[in-house]
């Protein structure tokens, strides 16, 4: 199979109001490091040549900055200022795809992702044009209707996680559309260029950490891989 350059865009926006802490919740701790830490090292540790840009507020640099050389392995971090929406924040990261290449947008706040998931998702990019994780929901729904409201059924929906990962000829013409408040996600970008998303199985410890129950959770999650 081909080999292509690995870009993993890693979107690290968040102020941390559900947190209710004064800490945003990228640079919390967990297991000794801050939250984002563990997602950058995921990526380091996946691919040893893989180009990972942080796209945060230009305000939270200095957080970074301390343990950008943490990893030991060939790749490079770039600090990107981050944009008014995730939208525009992922196309900020884009201006350093300058080659083909496969590009991963991951949120920061998904520190648990597996090496074995990034590389799945890289396989399936590559032979699909994109690669959507995805889990199944557990719980039953229901759909609000007016005044009522009716039950669905569960398999018929997915749980869409990220890394959304994508060949660059397909993600790079798709952000160079006008924004539109219904993109939200980079799957929604693309299928507006006319692409069909390809889904891959996520996995149940990718979680997202919004909340302090998160954190407890991710931290046990951890302790146990560990």
């Amino acid at each position: 199979m081909e080999q292509r350059k690995k870009i993993a865009i890693i979107v690290a926006g968040g102020s941390g109001t559900r947190m209710g802490s004064a800490v945003p919740k990228q640079f919390l701790e967990l297991s000794g490091k801050p939250v984002l830490w563990h997602t950058v090292n995921a990526f380091a540790s996946a691919f040893p040549d893989i180009h990972i840009v942080l796209v945060l507020p230009e305000a939270h640099f200095d957080y970074v900055k301390p343990w950008l050389h943490d990893f030991n392995t060939g790749a490079a971090v770039t600090l990107v200022k981050g944009g008014e929406t995730r939208f525009h924040s992922v196309k900020n990261g884009l201006h350093e795809v300058k080659t083909p290449a496969v590009v991963f947008v991951h949120d920061g706040v998904r520190p648990l992702i597996s090496t074995a998931l990034i590389r799945s998702c890289y396989e399936a990019a590559l032979e699909k044009g994109s690669a959507i994780p995805v889990i199944d929901m557990k719980d039953s729904i229901r759909q609000l209707e007016g005044e009522g409201n009716k039950a669905v059924d569960r398999e018929q929906f997915k749980i869409i996680q990220t890394p959304q990962t994508f060949l660059s000829e397909w993600l790079l013409p798709a952000f160079s559309l006008p924004y539109d408040p219904l993109f939200t996600d980079e799957a929604t970008v693309v299928e507006r260029q006319g692409h069909r998303v390809h889904l891959v199985p996520g996995e149940e410890a990718n979680i997202k950490i919004t909340r302090p129950l998160d954190l407890t959770i991710a931290s046990a999650l951890l302790k146990e891989r560990n």
